[in-house]
């Protein structure tokens, strides 16, 4: 098999593997498609589907990008959630599709789809917000507030390749004509990048990607101190919120038994504490070795540290 067909093979296994990340890009590609159609349509019946002179964008984008005017955003606020999939240039889906892939392939090995699924989401959202206030708060973007809007699913992605820098900082990417380079000194480059790009073009953009890498970065440090997305609805939470509700009354004590009686909150808390190291010890080993060199207890204890995500 030629590398080209392997490399063809390799991409339909992908997008059939019904994953988080496959469906995410697949979404993308979808709107992309479905927008431009629509406006190929407008313009075909010569309905005026021609880019605003304001914004610069169609009338179906105008309404899915999230504006910077909070009049306009309170008359559409679905554009929070729906301008993290719209993007209307292909070189721009094109290069945020490569690095979501590149950054989510990675991210998957340590986190489920849920939590990937969950950054991307609250990662979008923090950017938009990000966008949103810092339009309504500096002085220079005064002028531009009532025809400023944003679009695309930038800050998403880098939530997610923050979050995964964050959590692996040492995990080695091979890069063309750059060789082995640590995942944290990429996504460095990336972030700064976009605070230096701030005043030389499209602003609003590369404000929303630093609320996304922010989004990111805290994600990660309050997954780590036992806190899983504090924003998100926590179906599994929620589940056992109702079988809680069920039940006759717990004690005090927690409900983890090792010597056949229950564990008291101190011991309770240095259980955690060592089942913590004990993962923090495999994605270290990960990091620097890869998922393949764990052994089959390792590979345990990580997948039953994903499912209480």
């Amino acid at each position: 098999m030629n590398p080209s067909q392997h490399f063809l093979d390799d991409i339909k296994k992908f997008f059939k593997s019904n994953s988080a990340l496959a469906n995410l890009i697949i979404i993308n590609i979808v709107v992309f498609i479905s927008v431009n159609i629509i406006n190929v349509i407008l313009w075909l019946f010569i309905i005026n589907a021609d880019p605003d002179k304001l914004t610069g964008i169609s009338k179906i984008t105008y309404w899915l990008a999230v504006p910077s005017d909070l009049g306009s955003l309170l008359v559409k606020p679905w554009t929070l959630f729906t301008y993290m999939f719209v993007q209307e240039s292909f070189f721009h889906l094109f290069f945020n599709m490569i690095v979501l892939y590149f950054a989510g392939k990675i991210f998957t090995e340590y986190l489920n789809d849920k939590k990937l699924i969950n950054t991307y989401i609250w990662g979008g959202i923090a950017g938009g917000l990000f966008y949103v206030v810092s339009f309504n708060i500096f002085p220079v973007f005064q002028e531009a507030v009532p025809y400023s809007v944003a679009l695309g699913s930038s800050a998403s992605v880098l939530a997610i390749l923050i979050a995964i820098a964050t959590l692996a900082p040492d995990y080695l990417v091979n890069l063309i004509f750059l060789g082995r380079v640590k995942l944290k000194h990429i996504a460095i480059v990336f972030v700064v990048l976009d605070i230096l790009s701030i005043n030389k073009g499209n602003p609003g953009g590369h404000i929303a990607h630093l609320g996304g890498a922010l989004w990111g970065y805290v994600s990660i440090i309050l997954y780590k101190k036992g806190i899983n997305d504090p924003f998100g609805i926590n179906w599994y939470a929620l589940k056992n919120l109702l079988k809680w509700f069920k039940k006759e009354p717990k004690s005090t004590f927690k409900k983890v038994y090792t010597t056949g009686r229950p564990l008291s909150d101190d011991e309770y808390n240095k259980s955690k504490s060592d089942r913590q190291k004990k993962i923090d010890k495999i994605l270290d080993k990960i990091s620097k070795s890869g998922y393949a060199s764990l052994t089959s207890e390792e590979k345990e204890i990580l997948f039953k540290a994903s499912k209480k995500d």
